[in-house]
């Protein structure tokens, strides 16, 4: 480190530098051998700004929360978005009986310490809010309707193959159980018809609709093989035996 002093003339007399004559220049040298004047840095004269305790009324909610007088509405919105979950765009501040914009300052109006502040939520952020849940309410009816359908079907479906295998064993099986299964089987899909389905829940709609079709055209092939199927009939034949020829003994008496 160096520092700079007056300069001397041949005249004798010093030649004022352009700072003051008692001042002295901390000089530094830099990364790339450059040697310039130290910075002094002064931000350790500033005082910082005092912290605020707002009273946060937010229906029947209240919060107390710490800021700096000098944050803005808008950086109150982000600490309290941790306290209430509310976004920041979706809330609204009153102060004073009049809201407050996001770049306004608190202390240029005139919050103090322990001052009261209002939090309501957006309108439009409630009516979207509402939209949501009744979707959401939409959504979980229908997850509950395709389940009941895919239960349905998984029993169903081990009805067909019970009867396709006593087909193809050989073993003629009632029209009436076919006709009956494929009947229990259409019922479901009008079941499915009639759920409103979207996104994830219209993709298991589709998939279940697939199933019912295919086990339904399954039990159509069925049908014709089974007619071709003859009926095994059963003879038992009896044995019979002769009964073993019996001896009386008979006691004679004097």
């Amino acid at each position: 480190m160096m520092k700079r002093r007056s300069l001397a003339t041949p005249y004798g007399r010093d030649m004022p530098s352009s700072t003051t004559k008692d001042e002295e220049v901390e000089w530094e040298m830099r990364p790339g051998g450059m040697l310039v004047q130290k910075r002094i840095d002064k931000s350790s004269d500033v005082v910082p700004a005092p912290n605020l305790r707002l009273r946060i009324a937010f229906g029947a909610l209240r919060y107390e929360i710490s800021t700096s007088s000098q944050s803005t509405f808008g950086e109150l919105k982000k600490v309290l978005t941790a306290e209430t979950g509310l976004q920041p765009g979706d809330q609204r501040l009153i102060f004073r009986g009049k809201e407050r914009e996001n770049g306004e300052y608190l202390d240029m109006c005139g919050v103090k310490d322990r001052s009261k502040v209002m939090l309501m939520e957006d309108p439009a952020s409630i009516e979207r809010r509402a939209n949501q849940m009744r979707t959401n309410a939409k959504i979980q009816t229908a997850h509950r309707a395709i389940s009941d359908v895919c239960m349905e079907v998984d029993k169903l479906e081990e009805q067909v193959t019970a009867i396709e295998k006593s087909i193809s064993n050989g073993v003629k099986v009632a029209e009436v159980q076919i006709t009956t299964l494929i009947e229990m089987l259409m019922r479901q899909a009008i079941k499915l018809d009639n759920v409103s389905a979207e996104g994830d829940a219209s993709a298991q709609k589709s998939l279940q609709s697939k199933r019912v079709q295919k086990c339904v055209e399954t039990l159509d092939v069925m049908k014709i093989s089974n007619a071709k199927v003859k009926p095994v009939v059963v003879t038992t034949n009896w044995e019979t035996f002769d009964p073993p020829p019996t001896t009386a003994k008979w006691e004679f008496f004097d």
